[in-house]
């Protein structure tokens, strides 16, 4: 299937900011604000609203850590999201969640976190915690403005994770100053500069 297709969670713009909008990394009433996703979500042909600042497209930005390393990852020229691909790291593993992650019922969110996590990584231990941390508005690009990002911190109990997709993409585990100085995304300069840097 076409990507632009694919049928996706979103939410009303008008909804999630109701109550006022941020820029960079919302850390309080977080619970608060997956519940309103949660009850307000709907799904839209990907096409459709890929440029539509109405919606928000809900993304779960999932940061691995063990011990005092931190994964992250680069696309590269095969990838297939080309407005991607660039010398800049992203810190969250994720994507969009999808009509098929609601068939059994299971909470949708968690749901499409763990499928794309299952999709993007192979992770040879067991997950110590899944906390959610914040939430990413960032209105600083055309990609970012029509995103939300719900950043996850998934703690593991080992080293052992790698890419799956070493065609489209490259990954490995950064020490904390190491994640400092290599190119940042966008969201991931909000994570670090926001969540990361403070640990």
């Amino acid at each position: 299937m076409n990507k632009d297709d694919e049928q996706i969670l979103v939410v009303k713009s008008e909804i999630l900011f109701k109550d006022g909008i941020w820029q960079g990394l919302k850390n309080d009433n977080l619970n608060y604000y997956l519940e309103l996703i949660k009850n307000n979500c709907e799904f839209k042909r990907r096409g459709d609203v890929e440029t539509d600042n109405n919606f928000q497209q809900i993304i779960p930005y999932i940061v691995f850590n063990f011990e005092n390393k931190f994964f992250a990852y680069k696309y590269l020229a095969k990838a297939g999201e080309q407005r991607l691909v660039n010398e800049k790291y992203q810190l969250g593993v994720g994507g969009h969640i999808n009509k098929e992650d609601i068939k059994d019922g299971k909470d949708v969110v968690e749901k499409g976190m763990m499928r794309e996590w299952e999709e993007e990584v192979d992770f040879k231990g067991n997950l110590i915690s899944k906390n959610l941390v914040g939430i990413i508005n960032d209105d600083s690009g055309p990609v970012e403005e029509v995103h939300l990002g719900l950043v996850f911190h998934f703690i593991g109990d080992n080293s052992d994770i790698q890419i799956k997709e070493t065609d489209k993409m490259e990954g490995k585990l950064f020490l904390m100053e190491e994640l400092g100085k290599i190119n940042h995304s966008p969201w991931m300069k909000v994570v670090y500069e926001n969540y990361l840097s403070k640990l």
